[in-house]
């Protein structure tokens, strides 16, 4: 076998062997399997190379100037054995390259300056390409709050095994709803798996912004309302202004929420009064059911459990019963609420 670095190597590839090299491998079998000196000026040195890379042909232990056929069978065994081994050690080291190099990414994309950089990217594609990368090179902490109505099952679907990649490297995993992804499916779905690997997920019913932190040395935040810009901050001391002073206080106010059916009481009597609020305002169902990121189904249900608390007929009756009741005030909601409605 030759002495190269990956042995079985040959011009065509590993374990690849030319028609020609074949044919000369066969044509030494029928001369006693042994290519003497004198007849290796009259043989192709391009296909000769070819059987000595793979290693069917070899120096004579007695006389190196004679090459021996080598059993293929016992060599494609020999052969096997080392790139089994050798793929195990790539694969190995795939998995431990990002941490090894993490010292020299951080230094990369955080130029030593006074301050940090903040980087400005524009196109969802663009963003969500660098949003993965700094995901699936988190080793110790992941916060996101994460405004608006349930994501896209397929999006959901994507994002689990790299969010349960990132639990298993050690990593913290705390992210903030709206109390809408209760009633979706495939958000619960999705929280109940990130919250089995030990992640934490919070819903929040009041306004907030919409912020990622990997690792607190990397800030996202929208810059436009489409969100098709945003600002990668590596500002340290940005991010921890944004860290205590506007994460942790929205995480201490939410609820939490580890993927179950079952709605708490809490977060169905704080919908339903932004639900009231919305009602006294006159925005119409379809706008309200848009907001708060439920479907109008889910509205319509919320809507005739509180006719039936207030005990009115008809929306309007309910409209005057609330415009007529202090601050807004209604009755408990019924135990059973709506912690069976799925949109």
């Amino acid at each position: 076998m030759s002495e190269t670095a990956d042995p079985g190597l040959t011009s065509g590839g590993l374990g690849v062997l030319s028609d020609n090299a074949r044919k000369l491998y066969l044509d030494i079998l029928h001369t006693h399997g042994r290519l003497l000196p004198e007849n290796r000026e009259a043989t192709d040195a391009k296909y000769l190379q070819e059987l000595l890379d793979i290693g069917l042909l070899v120096p004579d232990t007695d006389d190196p100037n004679v090459l021996v056929a080598v059993d293929p069978q016992q060599l494609s065994s020999g052969l096997i054995a080392s790139w089994q081994r050798k793929a195990l050690d790539l694969l190995s080291r795939a998995e431990a390259l990002p941490i090894d190099l993490k010292d020299l990414t951080e230094a990369f994309h955080t130029p030593k300056q006074t301050g940090g950089s903040i980087e400005y990217v524009r196109g969802k594609v663009l963003i969500n390409q660098r949003l993965g990368q700094l995901t699936n090179s988190c080793t110790e902490e992941f916060l996101a709050a994460q405004p608006g109505g349930p994501r896209p099952p397929e999006a959901l679907a994507s994002s689990r095994d790299r969010d349960l990649a990132l639990l298993q490297r050690g990593a913290t995993f705390r992210t903030i709803y709206h109390p809408s992804t209760r009633y979706h499916p495939a958000t619960r779905d999705y929280v109940l798996a990130i919250t089995d690997g030990g992640g934490e997920v919070r819903t929040l019913d009041e306004p907030y912004t919409r912020l990622i932190v990997v690792d607190r040395r990397t800030a996202i935040i929208p810059v436009a309302d489409d969100l098709n810009v945003a600002a990668f901050i590596h500002d340290r001391a940005i991010i921890s202004y944004l860290v205590s002073d506007i994460f942790e206080r929205n995480w201490n106010r939410a609820l939490e929420f580890d993927g179950a059916r079952a709605v708490p009481q809490e977060v169905i009597s704080r919908l339903r009064q932004t639900i009231i609020d919305l009602l006294l305002k006159g925005t119409s169902h379809r706008v309200i059911a848009r907001s708060l990121g439920i479907s109008e189904r889910t509205l319509a249900r919320h809507i005739a459990d509180m006719r039936e608390d207030y005990k009115v007929d008809s929306l309007f009756q309910l409209g005057y019963v609330l415009a007529r009741t202090p601050q807004h005030g209604h009755p408990e909601s019924r135990p059973d609420g709506l912690d069976q409605v799925t949109d």
